[in-house]
C-alpha cells in the first residue's frame, strides 16, 4: 500500500506529520490474516415469530465496554440492558466462556414533548458509550435525540433485617447482661446492581443528536447533531462549547448535514465528523476554537458517468470509526465500507462492497425508505478484520490482508443454531459462475456458500448495529429485537 505525503492545509495539518506512521507499507506475508470461521454463541430476545415484537423492543445500539467484560444495548423504548461476560469460570476448548448474561436493566430516557416546537422527542437510545473503568463501578453515556445522560452502574448487597434483634431497647439491654449473649448469624446477601443517573447534559442541541464520543482524556466528550458538534466536560452540565457549526445563514442554502462524529483514540485534540455528501473532515482543536475550517478532508472524487438521482443518498456516511491504532478510518455508506489512511486524502486505500446486488434496486429501496437505513461498521481488536451488516439478517466480515494481498470476504446469516455450531456462509445472487478478483483492496468470496436469490431478501430483517469485542473474536449484532453473539469457538 502506497502512503502519500500529507498536504499541509493549516498549522493543524502540519501536526499530523508527527503522527506515528511506523506501520508503513503492508507486507501481505507478514500480516496475513485468516478469515474467521464464526460459530453461534447465543441469542437474546424473543425469537418466536408468532409472538412478534413491539416497536419499543427494537434494539437501536450495541456497544462493548473497553475491557469487553460488559456489553450494553439500547432500544427504541428508552431502555438500556447491560450484559456481563460469564463469571462462572467455565472454559470451552481451552478458552474462557464467551457467553453474556443479563447484568442490569434500567430506563434511561422517557418520551418528552417540546411545547415551543410542538414536537415529540422519542425515548429511543441513539448511542451508548462506555467510560474506561477506574474503580468498582461502571459509567456509561447514553443519548436520545436531545439529551445525553451519564449513568453509574454499581453493585451493593441488599441489607437484611435481623429479627432476633428486633426487640425494645430496654429488653435488648437487659438481655445483654442477664441472658445469653446473642450474636447475629452471618448469611449470604443478595447482590443488587443499581443504575443511578449522575449527570444530565441537555438543552444544547436544536437538531437530533446522532453521535456521542468520549475523549481519550476521559474528561470530555462530544455530541453531534445534524448541524453542530458540541464539546462537554463530564463534570459540567450547564455549559458546552460549540466546536463545529455548519448551519448557513439562510437554511435554503443548506447542502449537507453532519452524520457522525468521533474522537481519535489517542490524540485528545483530534476528532472527525462525516457528512451526508460522503466527505470526512479531520479537525484539530489546538488550531482554533471553532473547527469549521478542517485540518484535512477525505473524500472520493465522483465519477460523472455513474451519477444518478440516488448518488448523493448512497454516498452519505452512516458510521465512522477510528482503527485501534489510530492510523486509519473506517466508514460505511449504503453500499460499501471504506478504509482511509489519515496521511492520504485523495481516495480510500481500501473499498469493500457490502451488497452490490442492490445497485439495480435503488428505485424500489427509495420507495420503501430502505435506502435511508444507517448501517454501522467496526474493527476487530487487531484492526485486521472489518464487520458490517446487511438485509435478511445477513452480516459481512472482511479479512483485510489475506494471501496475495487480496482481501477475503464472507457473508453470514444471523439465526438461532445449536451452541458452538459453525455458521454457514451465504451468497446473494442469481447463480452463475463467480469470478475471483485479484485486484488489491477488493474482496473475494470463497466457495461453498448457500445462495439466496436477491428477490427473496427480507428488507424488514436487517442488521444495522454491530460491535466487535476489543480483544477477542466475539461480535454482537442487533437484528430487530434480537441480540446475537457469535465467536470463533
Amino acid at each position: 500500500m502506497e502512503v502519500d505525503e500529507p498536504t499541509a492545509t493549516s498549522s493543524a495539518s502540519n501536526a499530523l506529520v508527527a503522527m506515528d506512521t511506523s506501520e508503513g507499507p503492508i507486507e501481505p506475508d507478514e500480516v496475513y490474516a485468516e478469515q474467521i470461521e464464526w460459530r453461534f454463541s447465543q441469542v437474546k430476545g424473543n425469537i418466536d415469530v408468532e409472538d412478534g415484537h413491539t416497536e419499543a423492543d427494537i434494539i437501536s445500539c450495541v456497544e462493548f465496554s473497553h475491557d469487553g467484560e460488559y456489553l450494553a444495548t439500547g432500544d427504541k423504548g428508552g431502555r438500556v440492558v447491560i450484559f456481563q461476560r460469564d463469571q462462572s469460570g467455565k472454559y470451552i476448548k481451552g478458552a474462557r466462556s464467551r457467553e453474556y448474561n443479563v447484568y442490569s436493566t434500567f430506563q434511561s430516557h422517557e418520551p418528552e414533548f417540546d411545547y415551543l416546537k410542538s414536537l415529540e422527542i422519542e425515548e429511543k437510545i441513539n448511542q451508548i458509550r462506555w467510560l474506561k473503568k477506574k474503580n468498582a463501578a461502571n459509567f456509561i453515556l447514553s443519548t436520545n435525540d436531545k439529551t445525553v445522560k451519564l449513568w453509574k452502574i454499581s453493585e451493593r448487597e441488599r441489607r437484611m433485617a435481623d429479627d432476633s434483634w428486633n426487640l425494645p431497647r430496654t429488653n435488648r439491654i437487659n438481655s445483654a447482661f442477664r441472658g445469653r449473649l446473642q450474636i447475629p448469624n452471618i448469611v449470604p446477601m443478595e447482590l443488587i446492581v443499581e443504575a443511578s443517573p449522575r449527570r444530565v447534559y441537555g438543552n444544547a442541541h436544536t437538531y437530533h443528536v446522532n453521535s456521542i464520543s468520549v475523549n481519550s482524556d476521559q474528561e470530555t466528550f462530544l455530541s453531534a447533531d445534524d448541524l453542530r458538534v458540541n464539546l462537554w466536560h463530564l463534570e459540567i452540565t450547564n455549559e458546552s462549547f460549540n466546536i463545529v457549526d455548519i448551519k448557513p445563514t439562510n437554511m435554503e442554502e443548506l447542502t449537507e448535514v453532519i452524520t457522525a462524529a468521533e474522537f481519535h483514540p489517542q490524540q485528545c485534540n483530534w476528532f472527525v465528523y462525516s457528512s451526508s455528501k460522503g466527505s470526512i473532515r479531520l479537525c484539530d482543536m489546538r488550531d482554533r476554537a471553532l473547527c469549521d475550517a478542517h485540518a484535512k478532508i477525505y473524500e472520493e472524487p465522483e465519477d460523472p458517468q455513474t451519477r444518478s438521482f440516488f448518488s448523493e443518498i448512497i454516498a452519505s456516511v452512516s458510521d465512522i470509526k477510528f482503527s485501534h491504532s489510530g492510523r486509519y478510518l473506517l466508514t460505511r455508506d449504503y453500499l460499501t465500507v471504506k478504509v482511509w489512511d489519515l496521511n492520504m486524502e485523495s481516495q480510500p486505500v481500501e473499498t469493500y462492497p457490502v451488497h452490490d446486488y442492490l445497485r439495480t434496486k435503488l428505485c424500489a429501496l427509495y420507495e420503501n425508505d430502505s435506502i435511508f437505513d444507517k448501517f454501522e461498521c467496526g474493527w476487530s481488536g487487531d484492526d485486521k478484520h472489518i464487520l458490517t451488516g446487511s438485509y435478511h439478517n445477513l452480516f459481512r466480515t472482511y479479512s483485510r490482508h489475506a494471501r496475495g494481498n487480496v482481501a477475503e470476504a464472507k457473508t453470514w446469516e444471523a439465526r438461532p443454531q445449536e451452541p458452538h455450531a459453525p455458521l454457514r456462509t451465504r451468497k446473494v445472487g442469481s447463480g452463475g459462475k463467480r469470478k475471483r478478483n485479484t485486484v488489491p483492496g477488493n474482496a473475494i468470496d470463497n466457495g461453498g456458500e448457500e445462495e439466496i436469490p436477491a428477490e427473496a431478501l427480507d428488507f424488514n430483517r436487517k442488521i444495522l448495529h454491530t460491535a466487535w469485542h476489543p480483544s477477542d473474536n466475539i461480535i454482537a449484532l442487533a437484528a430487530t429485537n434480537n441480540l446475537y453473539v457469535f465467536s470463533d469457538i
